[in-house]
């Protein structure tokens, strides 16, 4: 593992040369020698990491991410009620968009919601079978780019999240539901104060891996112009021709954002978890601790060893 450590830390800090020479005279001599550059050029990174134009798209990216999943968690945590309904027009309609938003790829829905004008020029209220309309409003007018995105995005979450909160719910023991009525609480006292917080332990885990994945799937909206991170470093590569160091750019922030999201993820499942776990588990930060203490005691123990040898 220590090599195979080594080996990546080499080729990511070593130099390659760039195919030109440099020149320059000594004593009269003329000395040459090969031009190196970073191979994943660490120089371009650095000029572009806090570009505007990075800045603004990572921006966009988070404002997708943020929609997107409101969206989503909303519709879906409905939609999951809607499937555990005994009732046929509740459960029907739920299981079909659940059926038709987990069965196309999400990309397929980005393009469709994008060019949504080829199939209705208009939205219009009204009376239906009668040419007439209490409101009217341009299709091109309100799925521009972004709103596009975030509709693909936030309905094809929906469907996703539905079957997680769904599981989480029937995996509250139905006992707990029967005392509940026992006591007289209502159908939605009985979901929102007993069933919806036992769930949260089963639907956390889930959503934050979601999250970190809307993250990364927001990229995909660049296929209908839409200039988040990607879309960004892609524009800024088409100028100084330098792609692969604006990817690196790019995946270096998406690295940071999902970095940041697991260490949220990881807290909230400690939170919730509190009432299933005697013992909750240790933060990374007591872990650190714990590693450190037994450094030190590993050091104490070689010391008293090599005085006693002494």
């Amino acid at each position: 593992m220590l090599v195979v450590v080594a080996m990546v830390v080499h080729t990511l800090l070593s130099r390659i040369p760039t195919g030109l020479e440099i020149c320059h005279r000594v004593s009269g001599v003329r000395h040459c020698y090969a031009q190196m550059r970073w191979r994943f050029g660490w120089t371009t990174v650095g000029q572009y990491f806090l570009s505007p134009l990075i800045i603004h798209g990572l921006l966009i990216t988070l404002l997708l991410t943020v929609i997107a999943m409101t969206v989503g968690i909303s519709l879906g945590i409905v939609i999951a009620i809607l499937r555990l309904s005994t009732n046929r027009l509740m459960s029907g309609p739920a299981w079909v968009f659940t059926w038709f938003f987990r069965g196309t790829p999400v990309y397929v829905q980005l393009l469709f919601w994008f060019n949504i004008a080829y199939l209705y020029l208009h939205f219009n209220i009204g009376i239906p079978f009668v040419n007439h309309s209490f409101w009217m409003v341009n299709s091109n007018s309100i799925f521009v780019p972004f709103t596009a995105g975030c509709v693909g995005l936030g309905l094809n979450e929906a469907a996703y999240f539905s079957e997680i909160a769904r599981s989480g719910l029937i995996s509250v023991d139905e006992g707990q539901v029967e005392a509940a009525t026992a006591l007289g609480m209502t159908r939605a006292q009985t979901l929102r104060l007993i069933v919806l917080p036992q769930a949260m332990r089963v639907i956390i885990p889930p959503s934050g891996n979601e999250v970190i994945s809307m993250l990364k799937t927001t990229s995909l909206c660049v296929s209908i112009s839409v200039i988040e991170l990607l879309g960004a470093a892609e524009n800024i590569a088409a100028s100084n021709y330098q792609v692969m160091p604006m990817l690196i750019t790019a995946s270096m922030w998406y690295l940071i954002c999902t970095t940041i999201l697991s260490i949220g993820q990881y807290y909230l499942e400690r939170h919730f978890a509190r009432g299933a776990l005697r013992t909750p588990p240790p933060t990374p930060i007591q872990r650190l601790r714990q590693d450190l203490r037994g450094i030190a005691r590993l050091m104490g123990r070689g010391s008293s060893r090599r005085g006693a040898l002494a």
